[in-house]
């Protein structure tokens, strides 16, 4: 598990082949814009954060797919810590598409090809 700040699709593959193939999870945290990737468990990453000082509602898990990069699927908004009723997400995905373009426009500043 790492925080990166910049990240190619190349090192995302490399990471993905070793751990799940074809995905690597990642948590981002939308309002200190900070991105852990490479970890088993997307709890993992989101208890890093809160040891951090995130805050509970800015911490969303995230599945990236190197392969899609560029397409809509590069990014998979999937992961059991955004089941989040206390803060209206009632599913494991990210349904607010407020909450969705903040993460891409996180993803976007740190992913390079």
């Amino acid at each position: 598990m790492k925080k990166v700040d910049n990240i190619s699709v190349k090192e995302l593959q490399e990471m993905a082949e070793k751990m799940y193939g074809s995905l690597v999870k990642a948590d981002v945290d939308i309002s200190k814009k900070i991105v852990i990737v490479d970890m088993p468990m997307h709890y993992d990453g989101e208890a890093e954060l809160l040891e951090q000082g995130s805050k509970q509602k800015d911490i969303w898990g995230i599945n990236l797919h190197p392969a899609k990069y560029g397409t809509d699927g590069f990014v998979e908004f999937e992961s059991m810590i955004n089941l989040k009723p206390g803060y209206g997400n009632f599913s494991r995905s990210v349904d607010d598409p407020a909450i969705q373009a903040q993460i891409l426009a996180v993803i976007d500043e740190v992913v390079h090809e």
